[in-house]
C-alpha cells in the first residue's frame, strides 16, 4: 500500500463513520422544518440533539485516534484520552470500562491505545465490555484492551493487518493497518490473545 492509497483509505473511513450520524442530523432538521405537530417536533430535535453529540465524539475521537491533533512529541494525560473513548462509545451495546492511573503518555502510545481499543470494540457482534488497562507512574508505558462478550473474535483479515501481512486493501481495513504502523514506529510489542468469548490485544 503506497502512502497515497493509505492516506485515501483513511480520509474514505472517517467519513464512512461520519455520514450516518450527519445524515440523521438532516433528517431530523428537514422534520422540524415541515413538521407542526408539537410530539413530532420534540422527537425530531431529540434524533438531532443525539446525532450531533455521536458526529461530535466520533469527531473528536477520531481527530487524535488518526489525525495530527497535538504538537510532534507531545504528551498526552491517559484521563482525557478516557473521556473521548468513553464517548465514542456511549451509543451502542458495548460498555466501557477504564482503569489507567493519571499520567502522560507520548502522544503516539495514546494513539496507539486507541486505535486498539476500536479493535476491540469491533470484535464484539452482539456487544459486551471492553476493559483498558494500563501502566502507572514509573513504569514504561503498556496497556491490555480486553474484550468480553458473546461470539467476541477478531477476523483474520483484521489479524493479519496487525501483523502487517495485509493483501487487499479497503477503507474498512485501514485501521488495523494504522494501528500496525504505530505500533512499529514506537517500537511496541504488540499482541493479539484471543479465548472463547475473550479477545485480549496488548503493547508494552
Amino acid at each position: 500500500m503506497t502512502d497515497l492509497e493509505f492516506s485515501a483509505f483513511l480520509v474514505s473511513r472517517v467519513c464512512h463513520d461520519l455520514v450516518g450520524p450527519l445524515g440523521a442530523v438532516v433528517n431530523g432538521l428537514e422534520v422540524l422544518e415541515d413538521e407542526r405537530d408539537a410530539a413530532m417536533r420534540a422527537d425530531a430535535l431529540k434524533i438531532v440533539t443525539s446525532s450531533a453529540e455521536q458526529a461530535l465524539a466520533r469527531l473528536q475521537f477520531m481527530r487524535l485516534a488518526f489525525g495530527a491533533a497535538g504538537s510532534a512529541g507531545a504528551e498526552l494525560a491517559l484521563g482525557e484520552v478516557g473521556v473521548l473513548i468513553s464517548g465514542l462509545l456511549s451509543v451502542g451495546r458495548v460498555t466501557f470500562e477504564w482503569d489507567p492511573p493519571h499520567v502522560h503518555w507520548p502522544k503516539d502510545w495514546a494513539k496507539l491505545l486507541m486505535n486498539a481499543t476500536l479493535i476491540a470494540t469491533d470484535c464484539l457482534p452482539r456487544g459486551g465490555i471492553v476493559r483498558v488497562e494500563a501502566n502507572g507512574l514509573g513504569q514504561a508505558p503498556g496497556f491490555k484492551v480486553i474484550a468480553t462478550g458473546t461470539n467476541a473474535r477478531i477476523s483474520e483479515d483484521v489479524e493479519r493487518a496487525l501483523k502487517g501481512e495485509v493483501s487487499e486493501h479497503d477503507a474498512r481495513g485501514v485501521q488495523p493497518v494504522l494501528t500496525f504502523r504505530l505500533a512499529k514506529t514506537i517500537n511496541a510489542d504488540f499482541t493479539i490473545t484471543p479465548r472463547e468469548g475473550v479477545i485480549e490485544l496488548a503493547a508494552g
